[in-house]
């Protein structure tokens, strides 16, 4: 990959808000996520993010040595920086496709879709994902049936700049899992299993009775790092069990 065929982050860019290493960052980031440069590929030198940002080689070292210490990219000596493999991170509850597991059951898949749109992030979720309060996001909200059974209730906000064509997709045909695989391939996630009971929106949505106890998990990944999504399943309690192995 050359270098100089890059093109020009001023050009496209928010006004500025971030401090500029982290703008940098954003933005190597970002022509990775658009595919604009792949795994293995030269990224530009630290001579020329200096021209490019007009900034100090201080600044651009610090954007490039943050993106090396989270594998976004990697170093070798004498040769430049490269964009570093993405590797998936073991977790304990393996990260699957929902339609796929149904269908491994012999079961049929479906899905509706009640929300997809942009909206704004509030402090707290601002927080997950490291961005500023008032950040656009996008979310979903998707009932998944099998056997025209509700077994999910996912409520899914995601990181435009991981997944820009996220509102464009028909989630009736596919899941979100399987295009965020595609434009934001997973590089690690957290996550926290706890019981709670449906209120009476979430009961509705799932056809269980009000206050039933569900399985919820709140997963959090992360792609090129920075935060994909956030995603919190509801499951019916007596038909959810999550397996996994270390």
């Amino acid at each position: 990959m050359d270098p100089r065929t890059t093109h020009d982050p001023l050009q496209d860019s928010p006004p500025d808000k971030a401090p500029i290493f982290r703008q940098i960052k954003d933005y190597l980031v970002g022509e990775i996520a658009a595919g604009r440069w792949k795994e293995g590929d030269l990224v530009p030198s630290e001579q020329a993010l200096v021209r490019l940002f007009g900034v100090s080689r201080m600044t651009v070292n610090r954007a490039v040595r943050e993106l090396t210490a989270e594998h976004v990219l990697v170093r070798r000596q004498g040769s430049g920086t490269y964009v570093a493999p993405q590797k998936y991170q073991a977790t304990l509850v393996e990260i699957r496709n929902i339609a796929d597991e149904i269908r491994e059951r012999g079961k049929q898949h479906t899905s509706r879709v009640l929300v997809l749109e942009a909206g704004v992030a509030d402090e707290l979720l601002a927080a997950e994902f490291a961005l500023e309060a008032g950040s656009t996001l996008y979310r979903s909200l998707i009932v998944h049936f099998e056997n025209d059974v509700p077994i999910q209730l996912e409520d899914r906000w995601v990181n435009p700049g991981c997944a820009p064509a996220y509102l464009e997709q028909d989630f009736s045909s596919i899941t979100p899992n399987e295009h965020l695989m595609v434009s934001a391939p997973l590089q690690g996630a957290t996550y926290a299993i706890e019981a709670l009971p449906a209120s009476g929106e979430t009961a509705l949505r799932l056809g269980i009775a009000p206050g039933a106890p569900c399985l919820v998990l709140h997963r959090r990944t992360t792609s090129a790092g920075r935060i994909a999504s956030v995603a919190t399943l509801w499951h019916p309690g007596h038909l959810a069990r999550f397996t996994g192995s270390v």
